[in-house]
């Protein structure tokens, strides 16, 4: 839903979170798997000058190469396990 489409009470004028519902913080990089940003930039987002939020939206781009993706879980263990038979 555009802002123009919600009812006035609820339009907003700062940036929308980068939020993806996807919350998991990867070990390695401390990243989230589905916004690319830290704990500490997700729990400070509320705090947030719209600048700020601005700024950290146009850098999150370049962080997700170094974001692992899931390396498979239990199937690709069991494929590995039938491969090396």
């Amino acid at each position: 839903m555009s802002d123009e489409d919600r009812p006035p009470v609820w339009r907003r004028s700062e940036p929308d979170s980068p939020c993806q519902t996807i919350c998991l913080i990867d070990p390695a990089t401390r990243l989230c798997i589905g916004c690319n940003r830290t704990a500490d930039e997700i729990s400070g987002w509320a705090r947030m000058t719209s600048e700020a939020r601005l700024a950290l939206k146009a850098e999150l781009p370049n962080r997700r190469p170094a974001v692992a993706k899931r390396k498979g879980g239990r199937s690709k263990r069991i494929a590995d396990r039938n491969n090396s038979r």
